[in-house]
């Protein structure tokens, strides 16, 4: 039997007649086909509100921080208390070529920021150089960023955070080129950065006051010892595969052992990140067979219906033999009702779904809840072959009735 416009017509007439089996059997196809794509698209949506979080922040990052050593080495004893220094910046440009940034910082917690009658008591004064915006990318509202002109010359301006900025400058607009104190000095702002990532390096990107590095170290008098230095990789390095250089170089000029792990405390981000992509890989995954295992309890019961179907179609179909339809054509016809039946399940479930991901992505603006165009089209294409399978069984059934079985039913 040819798929023409006859045997359509035919197709969508026992459909019809059976409309309430049909609307029965093609609801397991449909909700299995929500519950996978529904899921697809919530994971999708997690996974992008999750990632928000570390948003402008290279994914290659390695941040040292200086710790208690806890072996004896070299005629010192362990628990001693050691710091990181500007020298270690310049060995680590040195004798680790494959980084690309190596970046001190410097930090004062719980500093009041004062401008005329506003004040906020909860800023964080951070000393930073200028190649610090590749390690956490700002997103200037106002302004500009440090620059190696701003460090050098030990300016006293400042770059400072969306909440910051919200609190001493409710009135709103640029506040470029006045004045805000931030302890005991004062410092011309000369950027507002609107980043909103919820990593806290040494201080929260909203909360900070930002200055030139040298500045912070001579205000607050912290000689050489800086708090952290953050590091990021040249393109194609994996960062993990340095930590045992990294830590030898700092290791030897601080005479502590290399193999002491605690005394030098590193965070690789890049392995951060590398977990959460796991994660989710393996989410996508029980989603999938979830889904999949859904669809296939709705593809069994399209089976077991159809075999219903057949059965109660048995005289219609000896009728049909009797006049000369072949095998063949029975087969077709019962295998394109069952592909018709889970191909149309499958199309709602996909708007549906879609639908319903369109809301979701309404309760949580800029968040990408929808499905790929790609997997609803492999889901689809799975719901069109387990109508296939599922309709081999009954299809058998319907060859294997006779004209004469099909009278004597009768």
């Amino acid at each position: 039997m040819k798929l023409d416009i006859d045997t359509f017509k035919e197709i969508l007439d026992t459909l019809t007649r059976n409309k309430s089996r049909s609307l029965l059997t093609g609801f397991g196809v449909f909700w299995g086909l929500f519950m996978l794509l529904f899921m697809l698209g919530g994971g999708n949506g997690f996974k992008a509100m999750l990632m928000k979080n570390f948003e402008g922040f290279a994914t290659n990052t390695t941040i040292l921080v200086a710790d208690r050593t806890t072996k004896p080495f070299k005629g010192f004893k362990d628990g001693r208390w050691w710091s990181l220094e500007t020298g270690d910046v310049e060995r680590l440009r040195l004798m680790v070529p494959e980084l690309e940034v190596v970046s001190p910082s410097l930090s004062v917690w719980s500093s009041s920021a004062v401008r005329e009658e506003y004040s906020y008591a909860d800023a964080v004064v951070k000393g930073i150089d200028a190649d610090y915006r590749k390690i956490e990318e700002p997103v200037m509202k106002y302004g500009r960023y440090l620059n190696e002109v701003d460090v050098k010359q030990e300016r006293k301006v400042c770059v400072i955070g969306k909440r910051v900025y919200n609190e001493l400058f409710p009135e709103g607009g640029d506040p470029c080129g006045k004045y805000i104190k931030a302890g005991a000095i004062y410092y011309q702002v000369i950027g507002v950065d609107f980043s909103a990532s919820n990593i806290s390096v040494n201080g929260n990107s909203q909360d900070a006051v930002l200055i030139p590095f040298p500045v912070a170290q001579k205000i607050y008098r912290r000689g050489n010892r800086v708090d952290l230095v953050a590091m990021v990789g040249k393109p194609g390095v994996k960062m993990s595969t340095l930590e045992d250089r990294i830590r030898a170089v700092i290791a030897e000029a601080h005479f502590f052992d290399p193999t002491d792990k605690p005394a030098l405390f590193i965070i690789d981000t890049e392995q951060l990140f590398n977990m959460v992509d796991t994660l989710f890989t393996g989410v996508n995954l029980l989603i999938w067979l979830v889904g999949l295992g859904t669809i296939l309890a709705g593809a069994i019961g399209v089976s077991n219906i159809m075999l219903v179907t057949v059965k109660e179609r048995t005289v219609e179909i000896g009728i049909r033999r009797a006049i000369g339809a072949t095998p063949r054509d029975i087969l077709s016809q019962i295998m394109m009702e069952s592909v018709a039946l889970t191909s149309a399940a499958g199309v709602l479930g996909i708007m549906f779904t879609v639908g319903c991901l369109a809301v979701l992505e309404k309760a949580f603006p800029g968040t990408p809840f929808q499905i790929g165009f790609w997997a609803a089209v492999l889901a689809l294409f799975l719901v069109a072959l387990l109508g296939v399978v599922t309709g081999l069984a009954p299809a058998s059934r319907a060859m294997a009735i006779k004209p004469v079985d099909a009278m004597l039913d009768e």
